[in-house]
């Protein structure tokens, strides 16, 4: 296999803290529903002739580089939509075939996981789609413009919604991290991308 991970200093630092706080097995838990999101990624990537180069982690996800040079808008938009097509289906049939509380848990991680990276904000598959969907179906500055508007509208409602579950819960420092790439995100969408 010629493919690359680097991860990045961030990334190991936050399991660290993750597994110190909640233990292995919420790790365990989470990393494995981020597994099966890329596995569908990198699945349905395959499928379409594309070859994924190098893995990224990061304090938020992992980033794939590909060789997908001539794949169309349609093709795309399903390699990008396979990541939360794959939670959903991990949901389902751990839902048809679970029976104890961990396969619960596992199925949750993955609704969330789905849900989650659907939203339309630019560093999320839901993002993506919304930018390929606008490109294919009127024109790329069209699609720069509406993502832009819808997702920094998501993000700003999505910071205040964590910021007053973070105020409601007494601190949690878990929704901190997605707090301050919502923030990021909106500030990169007033600012041009």
């Amino acid at each position: 296999m010629s493919e690359k991970l680097r991860a990045g200093g961030g990334f190991c630092l936050l399991l660290l803290w993750f597994a110190a706080v909640n233990g292995w097995r919420p790790l365990l838990t989470v990393l494995s529903a981020a597994a099966i999101h890329e596995l569908g990624h990198c699945l349905m990537l395959r499928l379409l002739g594309a070859r994924v180069t190098a893995f990224r982690l990061t304090l938020f996800g992992m980033e794939m580089q590909t060789n997908s040079c001539g794949i169309s808008y349609g093709r795309e938009l399903l390699a990008v939509l396979a990541g939360p097509a794959a939670n959903l289906l991990a949901a389902v049939l751990l839902d048809r075939w679970g029976t104890r509380e961990e396969v619960s848990v596992l199925i949750g991680a993955n609704v969330a996981l789905c849900v989650f990276n659907l939203l339309p904000v630019r560093f999320l598959d839901g993002g993506r789609a919304l930018l390929l969907a606008t490109d294919w179906a009127f024109s790329v500055a069209i699609g720069e413009q509406v993502l832009r508007v819808v997702g920094a509208v998501t993000a700003l409602v999505m910071a205040a919604g964590l910021a007053y579950l973070m105020w409601q819960t007494g601190g949690s420092l878990w929704l901190l991290l997605p707090m301050t790439g919502m923030l990021a995100a909106v500030s990169r969408e007033i600012q041009g991308g």
